[in-house]
């Protein structure tokens, strides 16, 4: 049997297109940006702030907290949602590296 695609690539390169692919729709960075503007959980105001569907919300916050970047507490009948501090961090820190990769190409095309 063939290898899965992700297989062929390190953990940490397969990380780092986790974090991309959150930030790939504008919906996600959305919801990333409001959660630290209020600095608080959230429960049931994305859907008046985003403007978008609920069950498209709900699939966004499902995407964000499966990578870790949120996470999420059950209060009554509601999920609230907040940023999950210690992981931000942890992402801050791989695509900083990420980013910060240095060339020893100068002359390139």
């Amino acid at each position: 049997m063939g290898l899965i695609k992700t297989e062929m690539f390190t953990d940490q390169q397969n990380l780092l297109a986790s974090y991309f692919k959150a930030f790939g729709h504008p919906a996600r960075v959305a919801i990333i940006q409001h959660l630290f503007k209020i600095n608080a959980c959230v429960c049931g105001d994305l859907v008046e702030e985003i403007g978008l569907a609920q069950p498209t919300i709900s699939q966004h916050l499902k995407e964000l907290k499966n990578l870790g970047l949120i996470k999420g507490t059950i209060e009554g009948t509601s999920v609230c949602y907040c940023i999950h501090q210690d992981n931000w961090t942890k992402m801050q820190t791989a695509i900083s590296a990420f980013l910060n990769t240095e060339s020893n190409n100068t002359s390139c095309c």
